[in-house]
């Protein structure tokens, strides 16, 4: 079966076989990220700048700012959620609240427009 992955609402959200699953205005803890210099950045997430799909991964790169240093940009590539049952659409969001690590590089599909 075929997952659709957009965005929505100019990048607030990313939704997933036509249901809004993850948005922004959350913070997200980033380490080893390149928008800024912090160990680990409080990343307020401001858009989705590009969503992909590597099944059952889906990943997004993220325009926002560190809180602690100011500093804005646009994250590499950070896995959002897992698509965990492809026949019913069934989709786990990551836990922001935990630590995520951007990857510099490119390894998905991207959705159609």
């Amino acid at each position: 079966m075929t997952t659709d992955v957009h965005q929505l609402d100019d990048g607030a959200w990313i939704s997933v076989n036509d249901e809004r699953q993850v948005n922004v205005s959350d913070l997200w803890l980033l380490a080893r990220q390149e928008v800024c210099d912090c160990e680990t950045a409080d990343f307020l997430v401001e858009g989705f700048a590009e969503v992909g799909v590597d099944h059952p991964d889906i990943q997004a790169r993220v325009a926002g700012r560190c809180i602690t240093c100011g500093r804005e940009g646009v994250t590499g590539w950070l896995t959002v959620g897992r698509v965990i049952d492809p026949e019913e659409g069934d989709f786990s969001p990551v836990d922001t609240a935990s630590v995520l690590i951007p990857e510099r590089r490119h390894r998905l599909a991207r959705p159609k427009p």
